[in-house]
């Protein structure tokens, strides 16, 4: 008794412990927890810093500069000789303490079409990156659908296996009463314990499959993985939907996140090679700059005192032959766009054949529970005659063995396809691009 209410104790304390979660808090919570959806917003965050960096240099730079420098003590003093004067003509002194300050600015006025282009490539990485995160949100959504349906589907199966466990269990209790009343052999007890002992191990069996699916939901959420976490889902919505195929693939076509980001970077390769191209036009540059310094160079003759002075230019650069650099830069340029729009072009066809192959799935799996269900109601009715039969001693004990395996067999199935058509029909969506969270 004292192991017993150990057990009700320990019991008791995990299913205070046990966390029920509905699909769409399953949702939210992994959405929240997702360390691909934190890796692919640092992606956007990281592009929208790179055109910002862009648009930075459009705008005037400012640096600063300061030096400070000794000479060393014998240098002499600036003196000339005339044949007028008897002795030397002294103009400076020598100064042994240089301070030099500057203040310049640099503002861009041409560059051959760079900054712009460079501009335009950022926005449409940043789009590209906007696009893959959508696309991870899904990913990651199904990945929860996936995970919550097939913990369901363990539990299920579980329950099935336990359930027909305890059915065994009474027609054992039954058959040893008829064997001690003679009214059955040896040999039928035996049968039926050996099918007994074979349910245990399946129910065994599906104990362990059901710790791995719980395991493997936790994952899904971000979670601890010893959390005692169970799904809510008590019904599964069998709503049929017709689907015209050359629609739902145009659908996939128009709304794919992958295409559109993959449609954003060939554009982006497009201004890089109008960037690449710039460094065949000069460069000009307005340039200016503030100086105060002791000595100021500008003033003649030197004085230990700080002057200050100013200066405003334009600056052109042109890289008149570099052996053939820019035209490499751009020929680069060019085979990454080459790239880009061939794996476009690859990404549409594979979309299009995944949508085919979830439709055909989808259809499948939708014809296996229609199946199934058809297959339990006769299991079912098969294993109630037999059962009434054995109970009158009118069936053998292989007869019902039979029956419960069939009807056994016919319950499991029919949960594994429930939850497959679910999983298929959220598979289906995810590929034509809906948004599934």
């Amino acid at each position: 008794m004292k192991k017993i209410l150990m057990l009700i104790l320990f019991a008791t304390s995990l299913f205070a412990q046990e966390r029920i979660l509905t699909l769409k808090e399953s949702l939210e919570i992994g959405l929240q927890n997702s360390k691909d959806l934190k890796i692919s917003q640092s992606k956007i965050n990281y592009s929208d810093a790179k055109l910002s960096e862009i648009n930075s240099q459009f705008l005037p730079q400012f640096k600063l500069f300061g030096n400070y420098t000794r000479l060393s003590d014998n240098i002499p003093a600036f003196e000339f000789t005339s044949p007028f004067f008897p002795n030397a003509i002294r103009v400076s002194e020598p100064l042994y303490n240089n301070y030099t300050f500057k203040l310049g600015f640099t503002q861009p006025l041409f560059t051959g079409f760079k900054l712009l282009s460079s501009r335009s490539a950022a926005k449409y990485n940043l789009q590209a990156s906007e696009s893959d995160y959508s696309k991870e949100q899904n990913e990651v959504a199904f990945n929860i659908y996936n995970a919550y349906w097939n913990y369901f589907k363990a539990e299920e199966v579980r329950d099935v296996i336990a359930q027909t466990l305890q059915q065994i269990e009474n027609h054992l209790r039954d058959t040893r009463n008829f064997y001690e009343q003679g009214l059955v052999s040896n040999n039928d007890l035996l049968k039926l314990e050996v099918q007994y002992s074979n349910t245990q191990l399946m129910l065994i069996e599906a104990e362990n499959n059901l710790k791995i699916a719980r395991i493997a939901f936790n994952k899904a959420l971000g979670i601890d993985l010893n959390t005692q976490t169970k799904v809510a889902a008590t019904e599964k919505s069998m709503s049929l939907v017709n689907y015209d195929l050359s629609e739902i693939i145009n659908e996939a076509i128009n709304n794919r996140q992958e295409l559109k980001s993959l449609a954003y970077r060939v554009e982006s390769s497009k201004e890089g090679i109008s960037a690449a191209k710039s460094n065949w036009f000069p460069s000009i540059y307005l340039t200016g700059n503030y100086y105060y310094s002791n000595p100021n160079p500008r003033f003649q003759p030197a004085k230990d005192e700080f002057n200050y002075n100013w200066d405003v230019g334009v600056t052109l650069s042109w890289d008149v032959w570099n052996w053939g650099l820019t035209s490499s830069q751009v020929s680069q340029a060019e085979q990454t766009k080459i790239q880009l729009e061939t794996n476009y072009e690859q990404l549409k066809e594979n979309i299009q054949m995944e949508v085919y192959s979830n439709f055909l799935n989808l259809l499948k799996t939708e014809e296996k529970v229609k199946v199934n269900k058809i297959a339990l109601e006769q299991a079912s009715e098969n294993y109630r005659v037999t059962a009434e039969k054995y109970n009158l001693q009118l069936a053998s004990s292989t007869d019902l063995i039979d029956a419960e395996t069939l009807k056994l067999q016919a319950e499991t199935n029919l949960k594994i396809a429930e939850v497959d058509y679910q999983i298929a029909k959220v598979r289906l969506e995810k590929s034509l691009g809906r948004r599934i969270y």
